[in-house]
């Protein structure tokens, strides 16, 4: 590949978006006016909703909440659901990159970055939910802000240390020839930001975003239905509406919350994720090969709008009449050093207080209870295994059939990305009603509850990671004549170990958070359990027993933490320095 100084780096290729374009689709680049009505429309509707949600911060804080099952509530609660999703989301999406490029660009930083990001996926997001709640309720007792808080912020911990752990991992693999580009041409670190590393994180923090989300689901239902003994802690949205018609037995108010949910996932899918996934497949990395079609309206009526062309050369024109700053030689010592071991030595002492915390709340325990927690623990780790096994199984095969096929691609990526996007938890009570129609007892069927918190993950890092494999390499194993077979094990199974492990490390963490919910299961006014440390987490938090549940979750912690140091990351070390590019 040539460089050149106002090369980006990596090579971009120009990719062609339109072919084959519906007559929708031409309307709307012959008439560009029509563009900038539709996406004023949009972002005026967008712009009133978050403002009636908004309103609800302010509103007093109920001791008991009301849940209207009308049909005619469900576009509020839709959207009341959606906007907590993607504020969570838009929090996630800073701390990914702000940790992400913290740990890959300080290597003394990341000792303690990657374990402290381990320890945090590994504790069960529902585990401190109740004290979350409680805390924030407690800091603002008269309004709604501290519920609608937990609720972000709940999402945010759902979201955050996976697509973190994709950040960080995307930029360990860039090209060693790439980075010595940048430096022989001297870019600035904003020009190595956007022009180096951005494309190389951007397909697989797309849809590790696309994933993501979808375990915000999972847990924003949850944390909308939550009551903590006489206490109603609950939200309007989507999850209360759900947990009041299952209450109830209203099957048809049951039905109507899944049909809203389709609607939701639908409309961020067509107007957020699908855009971005045709747009970040400009930055995949080509020497040769051939361009990947792909399509999405609301892209191009964003790629056609006037309004936007005129914001794009307006911006253009003020970059150009910026003072442009010359190359600055290094130093040893920089300014960003400095601020990085400042807020390392923040990040430690906060770690060492919560460590003497805990260590206080659970100095009371006897033996016993942490022999059965211990015991409680490993049942439930043979159920996360379970669920690796089968969902590696089912994504593996299926992931690399859809992100190698530009046909499978365009017809199996919609309903996949609806379907893992819907939180199971949603669908649990339905669930539960056709696994005792089957006789299904909750020790299976927990499993069946957990894989629905685990398959996604590693299906979506598996498809990640097959579309950004080089098509020249694909095309040598074509030219070489390598059987199905071969090429499975020499080419296509080592371009996806990296991505395969990232997904295995984050299905296991979201098997361990589902089993939370799995094993712990109300419906009808009766309590569903199987014995595990999920359904110890529930109970204690349930009972306020809190020294119980500290203890719980931090042996749920440190065998996931364990796991993580002694399979997945050794896995992943493996990964990268047999598989990387860089070799």
């Amino acid at each position: 590949m040539r460089h050149h100084p106002h090369t980006r780096i990596p090579h971009v290729r120009t990719l062609t978006y339109f072919k084959g374009k519906s007559r929708l689709s031409s309307l709307f680049k012959e008439h560009p006016l029509l563009c900038d009505i539709v996406l004023i429309i949009l972002a005026l509707g967008l712009v009133f909703g978050f403002i009636s949600y908004f309103v609800r911060f302010s509103e007093p804080l109920q001791s008991t909440v009301s849940i209207d099952l009308s049909v005619l509530s469900l576009p509020k609660y839709t959207f009341f659901s959606m906007s907590r999703g993607l504020l969570g989301y838009v929090l996630s999406l800073i701390f990914c990159f702000a940790w992400g490029f913290w740990a890959a660009k300080d290597r003394m930083a990341e000792r303690y970055l990657i374990p402290t990001l381990d320890v945090l996926q590994s504790i069960p997001i529902l585990g401190f939910m109740p004290g979350l709640i409680l805390l924030l309720v407690g800091l603002f007792p008269s309004n709604n802000i501290g519920l609608e808080l937990a609720a972000i912020v709940m999402i945010f911990t759902s979201q955050a240390w996976n697509m973190a752990f994709g950040v960080y991992h995307s930029l360990r693999l860039i090209p060693q020839e790439k980075v010595d580009c940048a430096t022989t041409y001297r870019f600035s670190s904003w020009q190595r930001f956007k022009w180096l590393e951005v494309p190389y994180t951007i397909i697989n923090l797309i849809w590790n975003s696309i994933m993501s989300m979808a375990g915000g689901w999972f847990f924003l239902m949850v944390n909308e239905a939550f009551r903590l003994g006489d206490r109603d802690f609950r939200l309007p949205g989507l999850g209360s509406y759900m947990s009041v018609a299952a209450q109830n037995g209203d099957i048809p108010a049951m039905l109507w919350a899944i049909l809203a949910m389709i609607v939701l996932i639908v409309f961020l899918d067509t107007i957020l994720w699908k855009p971005l996934v045709v747009w970040s497949q400009k930055f995949r990395v080509e020497e040769t090969g051939s361009i990947t079609h792909s399509d999405s309206l609301i892209f191009q009526i964003i790629s056609h709008s006037y309004c936007i062309q005129k914001v794009r050369q307006g911006m253009h024109f003020l970059g150009r009449l910026l003072p442009k700053r010359k190359p600055a030689a290094l130093k040893k010592k920089s300014t960003a050093q400095i601020l990085s071991r400042i807020c390392l030595c923040l990040l430690l002492i906060a770690i060492a207080a919560a460590l003497v915390l805990l260590i206080r709340m659970i100095t009371a325990l006897a033996w016993d209870q942490w022999i059965q927690l211990i015991q409680l623990a490993l049942l439930t780790f043979s159920r996360v295994i379970i669920c690796i096994i089968i969902g590696t199984l089912i994504a593996l095969p299926l992931g690399l059939a859809i992100g190698l096929s530009e046909k499978y691609s365009s017809k199996l990526e919609p309903l996949i990305q609806i379907t893992a996007s819907f939180p199971a938890t949603l669908l649990f009570p339905m669930l539960i009603l056709v696994l005792h129609h089957l006789g299904i007892s909750l020790r299976i069927g927990s499993i069946v509850l957990m894989l629905m918190g685990t398959l996604w993950y590693i299906l979506f890092n598996v498809i990640a990671g097959s579309k950004a494999m080089p098509s020249d390499l694909k095309e040598a194993a074509f030219s070489f004549r390598l059987k199905k077979m071969q090429r499975f094990f020499r080419l296509y199974l080592p371009a996806v170990f990296p991505s395969l492990i990232t997904g295995l490390l984050a299905g296991a963490g979201g098997a361990w958070n589902a089993s939370v919910v799995a094993e712990y299961l109300t419906y009808n006014d009766q309590i569903l359990t199987v014995p595990g440390i999920g359904s110890m987490i529930n109970m204690s938090a349930q009972n306020g027993q809190i020294d119980l549940l500290v203890a719980s979750i931090l042996v749920m912690a440190f065998l996931v933490v364990l796991l993580n140091y002694q399979v997945w990351l050794k896995l992943y070390h493996y990964s990268e320095k047999r598989f990387s590019l860089n070799n």
